[in-house]
This record gives structure tokens, C-alpha cells and sequence, in this order.
């Protein structure tokens, strides 16, 4: 059997894989905890980590989250966690029983289900998971350990502060929260690297702990909270000066002190040195709020590209798709690809492609029924949509992607060489005659089909609303005039210290008629050159402030009345 082959789960006992999260990034999660939580029937994490993992389970799946109630420790990571089950099941019947975590797993696993038990960090080094396993064998539960980046190693890799040098310099790991006094005597002793598991209130104890234990006070130290998030802060100064170097930053004291920090200590953490390799924090977004004003289905790669960039992107629809008013139009359509009405058919946005393949799936049509037909699509997002549907487009714009780009590179009619001279074109309700007029003047006859009607989407929540009233946003990217238009008149006009980004300059014109000021504008009309452009924008602004040696902010921070960089 292969490692990475799942154990088939008992009849009785079922089965119980322990699982690693990493330290909150949820790009850290190993490509063997994606496939076990695929295959979950019950998933019970710890609530910091439950949106991490439950994007990779499957539909339906059974959750149990971690709620430590009022009599919890106070001091998570140090005892038995308490579990409250929040499964579609019991959430109606009051208030959930609140039951030990070992016999929780147990109680899970039982009638051959396959469980998840997923914690923070790694579960032999952030977590007490041992206890919950040795339950499990006393049961005759099977289980295995899926290891997760810890802490204690992820987060100063974000940080940019190597553990080990070439010189292979000992290493020591600290609990401050269990160390004892012989724990500090050792790593006191030591001239290597230590990394101490600590809270922001008690780090500077921890650091005196390491003076008294006859640690140099100008030895170089780190401070990292939430690692490896796009909240991450790190504040680098000395033992015998982080005390002070967190108050002038107005980080102590705070209601948010008892927050988990990794601390390293050692010359690897030097000032001088982590300016070079902080590679997370130096992102030219790093913990920029953007607004994209898309659904998920179009944002999706958008905001992929907006995370590398360090960005947390927020999708806000601003327009719904609903079907034609008449669909009489678009089913005739329809059969008359499969009956060879037509030569061509263009595709000039993702919503054109789904609501095409929603019509073939209503008549049991797949795309064999393209078989013959010459598939043009505007945009390469309109291509990935037509390739996912197992089409390859024959006609992309080799130049501009749109509309004009297309009719650049569509060729004319020729009856010698084109048995048929009909294109079909199905499109919004609102779409332009561009397209159209183009492909009659190429000798085209055009089937103009509206396959789908775009209205204004609901409001957002008001939270988000207020956000972009109240500059909440560091950015927000339009992608159409219409997208200015709906945004302002569902949600209200972006406060004028966030910087709005254009994809072109219609856009541009339709967001100054508004009353916006436009920061950016892509040097294309492409979704992925405006994001390309905003990082530039960014990098600009960071180099900037460095330059005149200013700390680097975010716009949002700098309106009125807004509240100082969080740290959690």
C-alpha cells in the first residue's frame, strides 16, 4: 500500500487521521491532509483552523468545532480542548452538550465513519493530540498523524529569519507558557538559535527569563503575531529592549496582549539581516483590503493573483445573471448547432459559455455537439471557461481582448471555402453592436441571440457597505463602466482616501463622472494587467515611504479617525 493510500475505516470503530493544519496560511497544507479531508465524513477541528480545512472537505460533511466556553483553560494549547458539536444536525436543539475531545473523535468514528481531527500548527508539537491518540488505541480506534508546518518553524520562515546557517548552530524550542526554570538555565546557557512560543503581554518576560539565565540584553531578537497571514506584523529589537520597542509601537498595552507570538532569538534574527530576507511582509499588497466588484465564479482567479500579491481580496457581486425574457430565441439557437445551421460561434464572455452549456445539459448535450462548429472566444477567461467545458477555442484575440480585437483576427466569408455563412452570437441583454456590425461588414450573416439578462445585484451586507463609505477598503479594482455604476448605487461611493483602479479608460470616465479619483489604470484591458498594475502602485508607495523613512502604511490608515495596524 502506498504512504498516501487512505486505510480503509473499521465496520465498528471507523477510522481517525490527526491532522496539521500549519500556522494559518492555508497554503501550507500538505498535499496528504487535502486528500484525507476529501475523504472525511466528520471533520473536528479547533476553531482557528476551521476555515483553513473545511474548504477541502467534501459537501456535507459532519463539523465539529472548537468552542473552550467560560471554564476553558486559559492558556489554549496547554490542556484538553472542549468541543461543541455545530453539524446541521444538533445546531437546533438548544444548547449544544459540551463534551470531552478524546470521546468526542471516538464518538465520531463510530458506524465506520472516517474522521478528521485537525489542529493548528503540528499535531506532535503545537497541540496536546497525544492524549486524544492514546484514547483512541485504548479504544481500538485506528488512527494515523498527518504532520502540519508548526509554528514554531513556519512562522520565522515568513518572518525571514533562518533558523540554521551554514555553521548548522544548535536550535532550541520553548514553551514560555510551561518552560521550567531548568528549561531557561539550558537555553540560557546556549548561543543558539531559540524560538520561544510565547503571548505578546509575556514576551518581554520571557525575555528577561533568557537574561537572567545569562543571555547577552543586546542579543538580537524577533516578535512575529499571526504568522504566516496577511496580518502578520513582526517587530524586531533586542532581550534587554523589546519591552520598550512594543510600546512606542502602541502594540502593549492592549486588551489583544494574551495573542500566541513566535519569538527568535539569536544573530540569525539581526535587524540588518531581515530587511534583506523579509520576503511575506515586503509584498507590494501585504495586507491590503481590496474590493473586487465581481461574483466568486469571475473574481476566483483574480483574486488568486491578488493574494500572491499579499492582497485580501473581498468579492462583492454587482450584477446577477438571470435568464432571457424570452428563451424561445436562445433553444432555437441551440438546435440549430446541432442540426448545422451554423458555421461560427462566438463566445464573448464566461456567462455567455454558462448560459450556452446550461441549455445543453436542459436538452442532455455535452460538447460533442460542437463537433464541426469553429468556437471563437473574446478573453482568455472566456477561453478557460469554454476549455473546463471541453472545448478548445479555435479564434482567441492574438491583440486586444475584446470585441474589436476579435473582429482584428476573425477572417471574411468565403463561399468557396465556408459551406455556411451563419454565426451564432449569444450575449448579454446590454451588450454593444460592435461585434455584430464587424461581422456583417466581413460578410457574416449574425443569429445577435441574448442568452442572458444582467441586472443590478442586492445590496451588500451593511458591514461592507459602510466599509466602503468609511474607507475601509485600501483598493478597489472596476473592471466596467458598469461595474462603477452598480457598486455606487448599491453600496455607496468608495471614501476618497481608497485608491481605485481602472481597466480602462471608458471605466476611467464613467468612475471620474462619479466623483472618484482615478490612482491606477491598466495598460491593457485585461482583469490580470489592472491587479499587475495595482501591485506596482504598491510597491511604488512602499519604496516611497522607505525612501523618506516613514513607516509603510495602507491607505485606510491614513483617513481620519481610522484605528492603528492590528495585530491579530
Amino acid at each position: 500500500m502506498s504512504p498516501t493510500t487512505l486505510p480503509a475505516a473499521g465496520p465498528e470503530h471507523g477510522h481517525v487521521t490527526f491532522l496539521g493544519a500549519g500556522p494559518g496560511d492555508p497554503g501550507l497544507l500538505t498535499l496528504r491532509a487535502v486528500e484525507a479531508l476529501a475523504n472525511a465524513d466528520v471533520l473536528v477541528a479547533e476553531h482557528e483552523v476551521l476555515d483553513v480545512v473545511r474548504a477541502h472537505a467534501r459537501s456535507g460533511v459532519a463539523v465539529v468545532n472548537t468552542d473552550p466556553g467560560p471554564s476553558s483553560d486559559p492558556h489554549p494549547g496547554t490542556g484538553t480542548p472542549q468541543l461543541t458539536v455545530v453539524d446541521g444536525q444538533s445546531t437546533t436543539a438548544g444548547a449544544p452538550a459540551v463534551r470531552d475531545a478524546a470521546h468526542l473523535v471516538m464518538e465520531a468514528a463510530r458506524g465506520g465513519r472516517r474522521v478528521v481531527r485537525a489542529v493548528s500548527g503540528d499535531p506532535g508539537l503545537d497541540t496536546y493530540a497525544a492524549e486524544e491518540m492514546l484514547a483512541c488505541a485504548a479504544a481500538g480506534v485506528p488512527f494515523e498523524v498527518v504532520p502540519g508546518v508548526a509554528a514554531a518553524v513556519g512562522v520565522p520562515a515568513y518572518a525571514g529569519v533562518p533558523l540554521r546557517d551554514a555553521q548548522g548552530a544548535d536550535v532550541r524550542f520553548v514553551d514560555a507558557r510551561t518552560a521550567s526554570e531548568r528549561c531557561w538555565t539550558e537555553v540560557g546557557a546556549s548561543d543558539g538559535t531559540v524560538v520561544v512560543s510565547t503571548t505578546l503581554e509575556t514576551v518581554a518576560a520571557a525575555a528577561g527569563e533568557l537574561v537572567s539565565a545569562g543571555r547577552k540584553p543586546d542579543t538580537p531578537m524577533t516578535v512575529t503575531v499571526a504568522g504566516t497571514t496577511t496580518r502578520q506584523r513582526t517587530w524586531t529589537a533586542t532581550l534587554g529592549t523589546i519591552a520598550q520597542t512594543l510600546k512606542q509601537a502602541k502594540v502593549l498595552p492592549s486588551p489583544e496582549g494574551a495573542r500566541p507570538v513566535i519569538a527568535v532569538v539569536g544573530e540569525r534574527s539581526a535587524a540588518a539581516q531581515r530587511e534583506q530576507l523579509s520576503w511575506f511582509e515586503s509584498k507590494p499588497l501585504f495586507g491590503w483590503k481590496v474590493l473586487v466588484p465581481r461574483t466568486k465564479e469571475q473574481a476566483a482567479s483574480l483574486s488568486d493573483q491578488l493574494r500572491s500579491y499579499g492582497a485580501v481580496p473581498h468579492e462583492v457581486p454587482t450584477i446577477a445573471v438571470e435568464p432571457p425574457r424570452t428563451p424561445q430565441q436562445m433553444e432555437r439557437a441551440v438546435k440549430g448547432l446541432v442540426t448545422g445551421r451554423y458555421e461560427w460561434i462566438a463566445f464573448t464572455s464566461v456567462n455567455a459559455v454558462k448560459a450556452v452549456r446550461e441549455k445543453f445539459e436542459e436538452y442532455g448535450l455535452d460538447a460533442r455537439a460542437f463537433a464541426g462548429i469553429k468556437v471563437a472566444a473574446v478573453g482568455e477567461q472566456t477561453a478557460k471557461a469554454l476549455v473546463a467545458f471541453g472545448v478548445k477555442p479555435d479564434l482567441v484575440p492574438s491583440g486586444e481582448q475584446s470585441a474589436a480585437g476579435l473582429l482584428e483576427d476573425w477572417p471574411p466569408y468565403d463561399p468557396v471555402f465556408d459551406p455556411i455563412d451563419r454565426v451564432f452570437l449569444p450575449r448579454a441583454d446590454i451588450a454593444t453592436e460592435t461585434l455584430v456590425a464587424g461581422l456583417i461588414e466581413l460578410g457574416w450573416e449574425v443569429d445577435d441571440v441574448t442568452a442572458y439578462r444582467t441586472v443590478r445585484a442586492s445590496p451588500p451586507p451593511a458591514e461592507t457597505r459602510e466599509a466602503i463609505k468609511g474607507g475601509g477598503f485600501d483598493a478597489v479594482l472596476f473592471t466596467s463602466s458598469s461595474t462603477v455604476r452598480n457598486l455606487v448605487g448599491i453600496a455607496g461611493k468608495p471614501h476618497n482616501v481608497t485608491v481605485i483602479a481602472c481597466i480602462g479608460p471608458a471605466t476611467a470616465k464613467t468612475a471620474e463622472e462619479h466623483g472618484l479619483r482615478v490612482d491606477v489604470m491598466a495598460p491593457e484591458p485585461s482583469v490580470h494587467k489592472l491587479a499587475e498594475a495595482l501591485a506596482d502602485f504598491g510597491m511604488r508607495r512602499r519604496a516611497a515611504a522607505l525612501e523618506a523613512g516613514d513607516a509603510v502604511t495602507r491607505p485606510s490608515e491614513r483617513r481620519p479617525g481610522a484605528r492603528r495596524r492590528r495585530t491579530t
